[in-house]
């Protein structure tokens, strides 16, 4: 009970709320500009943080880390430029509303969603993180690599109408994250020489250009014509809407919480993980995915919101960040004297029920901060275009230098912007080639490490998935995926509906009799 009343410690002490509220404002907008993520935010604020108290510091980095991964769907809905690889799968349904008028309604629905995936995340954290961590520890390098492999099969989910085009530029985009330094001998692959190909493409920037640049260059097709009206009059979902889509937000948190909860993984994949989910559950959508289906957006901003509580599970419990920003967090905890990992419950109860309580807090700023500008906001989109796509390859320009500071990223966003471009001139998708180069490293590295440890033995590796039954399960996963987008598939379950009507219709005429 001791521990418990440092839930509220933040919510009571107005230092603390205060911080709270400017990490959680800042975030949001911090990570609305691509290529101001919340991971460079968080390592600037810890030179900063460096002489505060531990609760302050905490409070602040918490704030910027929720806000922030919410944040990259303003821009995502609005100018089609995620401004983090987590609002990636968002832009494909919030542009589309953006485009219909319903920019308003879009960003609303995405916050209230948000808001509940944090919420989720966060109750996984503070009642069931140990039996989570126990989960994510138990994967091995080939399970990772399995993940990794399901995740590339989402590529079914981003091709739109044609399978072929979509599985080209997923194998592009991995073919892409392969460029660089061997990440376990430190050869150098198809940098033909360069010194800046070295650090490999940066997904970022690629991510920039592929979507925002391609995009104000398809535009210009239609220079002259007006600007859609959004309606904002509309924008806190009614709770009918609430009630319709919080099942799939629930299922999708929890998609979210466990991603977020494996060390190296992260909101992006989530994201990706419940879109596709959210486009196989849903039956008959109002609107084609793709087009400005709601549930589009219900899906990856619940998941990407619910993987920040998974990302402090393994950081608190196990002393192993869940992705990059816990990863600085955890430095930041050192500096200040703690040691996150099992006998942080033990030796300092308070500092867990603290965060628990401070991220709450955090997640209701996001929800009110997130619902209030909107009708300032959705003026972007009214602009005329020939000021909104200046103004967009400005936004782009200065995000891809962000990133590392160098004009070697603004080269690629640019080349990648006009490549885009042709992509989907030629009725490609560009969301196949990021999610290549973003789960090409994942399964890069861990295909190695698994293939070492079994000693470059293929049997050995294939019988280690098949007596682990946590592999045995991502295999027969990837098998149902792999089954389930063939043509045969579709002719079996196409068949077996025929019958079920004719099945009905028999029962019905006798009843009738």
């Amino acid at each position: 009970m001791e521990a418990l009343s440092y839930l509220f410690s933040s919510w009571l002490q107005p230092d603390l709320l205060l911080l709270t509220a400017i990490g959680t404002f800042a975030g949001i907008y911090i990570g609305a500009i691509p290529g101001l993520s919340v991971t460079m935010a968080v390592s600037i604020l810890i030179s900063f943080t460096f002489s505060w108290e531990v609760n302050p510091a905490l409070a602040l980095m918490n704030g910027i880390f929720m806000g922030g991964v919410y944040g990259g769907s303003r821009t995502a809905i609005l100018l089609n430029i995620p401004g983090a690889p987590a609002a990636i799968a968002t832009a494909l349904d919030g542009y589309p509303l953006a485009k219909k008028g319903e920019a308003g309604e879009a960003i609303g629905l995405s916050t209230v969603m948000s808001f509940f995936g944090g919420f989720v995340g966060i109750i996984v954290l503070a009642f069931a993180a140990p039996v989570v961590s126990e989960f994510a520890i138990k994967f091995q390098p080939r399970d990772y690599m399995l993940l990794a492999v399901m995740g590339i099969l989402l590529v079914g989910s981003l091709s739109g109408e044609s399978m072929a085009k979509g599985i080209f530029a997923g194998a592009l985009g991995m073919l892409l994250g392969t460029v660089g330094l061997d990440p376990m001998t430190a050869e150098q692959r198809f940098t033909f020489g360069s010194v800046q190909l070295m650090n490999g493409i940066s997904p970022i920037a690629l991510m920039i250009g592929l979507f925002g640049v391609s995009e104000a260059l398809l535009q210009l097709h239609n220079l002259h014509a007006e600007a859609v009206k959004q309606k904002v009059d509309k924008i806190v979902p009614s709770w009918s809407d609430v009630k319709k889509y919080l099942p799939l937000s629930l299922q999708t948190s929890a998609i979210g919480v466990i991603i977020g909860a494996l060390p190296g993984t992260g909101g992006d994949i989530a994201a990706l993980m419940a879109y596709d989910h959210a486009k196989r559950v849903t039956k008959n959508p109002e609107v084609p995915f793709g087009q400005g289906a709601k549930e589009g957006l219900v899906g990856p901003e619940s998941a990407n919101n619910a993987a920040v509580g998974g990302a402090y599970i393994p950081m608190l419990t196990l002393g192993i960040p869940g992705d990059a920003v816990t990863a600085i967090i955890i430095g930041a905890l050192f500096i200040h004297g703690l040691n996150p990992g099992p006998l942080l419950m033990i030796e300092k109860p308070d500092m867990f029920w603290f965060t628990v309580g401070n991220l709450v807090l955090a997640n209701i700023f996001m929800l009110i901060f997130g619902l209030t500008g909107i009708k300032i906001f959705t003026r972007i989109v009214e602009c005329p275009k020939a000021i909104l796509f200046p103004l967009i390859l400005l936004l782009s320009v200065v995000g891809a230098f962000s990133i590392n500071n160098a004009i070697a990223d603004v080269w690629w966003m640019l080349g990648f912007g006009v490549f885009g471009y042709l992509m989907k001139l030629y009725g490609y998708q560009v969301g196949p080639v990021v999610l290549g180069i973003i789960l090409s490293r994942l399964m890069d590295d861990n295909w190695r490490r698994a293939i070492i440890s079994e000693r470059d033995s293929i049997p050995s590796f294939l019988l280690g998935v098949v007596s682990s039954p946590l592999s045995l399960a991502l295999l027969l996963t990837i098998v149902f995926v792999l089954l389930s987008q063939s043509p045969l598939w579709k002719y079996i379950a196409k068949l077996f509906g025929k019958r079920a009507d004719a099945a009905a219709g028999t029962k019905l005429s006798n009843k009738e009799k």
